[in-house]
């Protein structure tokens, strides 16, 4: 089934403006997936670490990691840690220099077939202007 995640900014050293975008993936995929999936739709490179996390807020002591140091970035997929624990959060950390800092929810959508001939994941709208990840500098 594909389901549709909204991913908003949340804060970034070089966060200037708001964004958010709905995604639409395969329920099977991967936290790797939705990172890929992310950092395409920001048009980011992706030359730094990461990490999901489900917390209170963005920055909560308390939190349940997914990282690369225990595999469950490549095995958890998103059916899995859908519906999230009450007042609970996902959230995904991208470049712990720069802190890029985004919301993963899942819509209210209901989740769908897959359309034949469409390739997921796939941005299918967004809002705002899109993070810079490496600004132009005066220097």
């Amino acid at each position: 089934m594909i389901w549709t995640l909204t991913v908003k900014l949340v804060r970034g050293l070089y966060a200037t403006a708001p964004w958010a975008g709905s995604i639409a993936l395969d329920s099977t995929s991967t936290l790797e997936d939705l990172h890929y999936a992310i950092q395409q739709a920001v048009d980011f490179d992706d030359d730094h670490l990461y990490e999901f996390f489900i917390a209170r807020t963005d920055r909560s002591r308390d939190r349940t990691r997914f990282d690369d140091e225990d595999d469950a970035l490549f095995t958890r997929t998103i059916e899995s840690l859908f519906p999230l624990p009450k007042d609970r959060r996902l959230y995904y950390l991208f470049d712990y220099g720069d802190s890029w800092v985004f919301q993963i929810t899942r819509a209210r959508n209901h989740p769908f077939e897959a359309d034949p001939g469409v390739e997921y994941p796939r941005l299918v709208s967004e809002k705002g202007a899109k993070p810079d990840q490496y600004p132009e500098s005066d220097f």
